[in-house]
């Protein structure tokens, strides 16, 4: 399994940020200024291709913080 910094690199390719953007495992999804509905698609992608793991809207809907995110790989 990948640790949290591999996970942040990964998500930070899946949301294809325009401005450089520091993230953490505490970073909160609401203060991301590209997190939309395609930037969670491309999570759920990532999530598929990157981990042969399944999620949802849903699932995405119930993070608030980019660690909630990582705890879905489990």
């Amino acid at each position: 399994m990948d640790t949290l910094e591999q996970f942040v690199e990964k998500f930070s390719n899946a949301v294809d940020f325009q401005d450089a953007v520091d993230l953490r495992g505490e970073t909160d999804l609401k203060t991301l200024p590209e997190w939309d509905s395609l930037a969670a698609l491309g999570v759920i992608i990532m999530f598929d291709m990157e981990y042969n793991k399944a999620i949802t809207g849903a699932d995405l809907l119930t993070c608030r913080t980019l660690s909630d995110v990582y705890k879905l790989i489990g």
